[in-house]
């Protein structure tokens, strides 16, 4: 397709192009890729969420940049890409879980909170006057009531769930994932370091620790502990976030 008929589907994020393209969402992707990494890993008794923050100036206050967002007693958030859109559907996932407990008296499911947040973001591909959100989520968390609820979760036997979104509205359940910057490294470090089918159901969440912040600082030559967060999502439901001090224990580590 030649440059003049391509900036015609450019100009809305609800066309599709001839050969079945949304321009904007591929966009939308590519501003994921140039966000800073997270990294999740699902494992046999919990979750494990992990973030390399980019600082621009020493001068930052490391406190005041997060990507790991604590959504209900259960559930976190990790993002990746442009930091507003993230706040705003990490504002939004918030709302959905605060309503889920007040109208069934109960927390929200993980799966229910990723699916409403999936909904509204693919209404954003196909509605005119607005833009794709240009961050992806990773959304990890125990459900308290009945862990393992599904088929899937309990022949894996890990009572923790981990989905991504991208800015297409569409939802993966993930074993181990990064996104953003270097994500497909991140993928194929996990691959290499965890085996597919026994992975979740052998490690604790304090194993899946080094193994997520190894795969989240596999293209970081110096890795500044300021600049990671942490944190593990256990039964309970208990949500721990890790310490600078143990974080810089784990990269010593396993720079070793």
């Amino acid at each position: 397709m030649d440059d003049t008929r391509r900036q015609a589907y450019d100009r809305g994020q609800t066309i599709f192009s001839p050969d079945g393209r949304l321009y904007q969402v591929e966009y939308a992707r590519e501003a994921v890729e140039r966000g800073s990494p997270a990294v999740g890993v699902r494992v046999a008794d919990g979750v494990v969420l992990a973030a390399r923050k980019r600082r621009a100036s020493p001068l930052l206050e490391p406190d005041s940049v997060a990507k790991l967002h604590r959504i209900d007693d259960h559930i976190s958030i990790a993002s990746a890409g442009h930091a507003a859109d993230a706040r705003q559907l990490v504002d939004r996932a918030r709302v959905a879980a605060q309503r889920h407990r007040l109208q069934y008296g109960e927390p929200a499911p993980v799966e229910s909170v990723t699916t409403s947040l999936a909904d509204h973001i693919q209404e954003s591909t196909q509605t005119g006057g607005t833009r794709p959100y240009g961050t992806a989520l990773l959304i990890a968390g125990i459900d308290p009531n009945d862990a393992g609820e599904s088929t899937a979760q309990s022949a894996a036997g890990s009572v923790g769930q981990l989905f991504e979104l991208d800015p297409s509205g569409t939802p993966y359940g993930w074993r181990a994932v990064g996104i953003g910057e270097g994500s497909t490294t991140i993928r194929e470090t996990f691959e290499s370091a965890l085996d597919p089918a026994t992975a979740d159901i052998e490690t604790t969440v304090d194993d899946a620790v080094p193994t997520a912040l190894d795969g989240l600082a596999v293209d970081d030559d110096e890795p500044d502990p300021d600049a990671y967060e942490c944190l593990t999502i256990e039964p309970g439901p208990t949500v721990t976030t890790r310490s600078t001090d143990e974080i810089e224990t784990v990269l010593r580590e396993t720079a070793s």
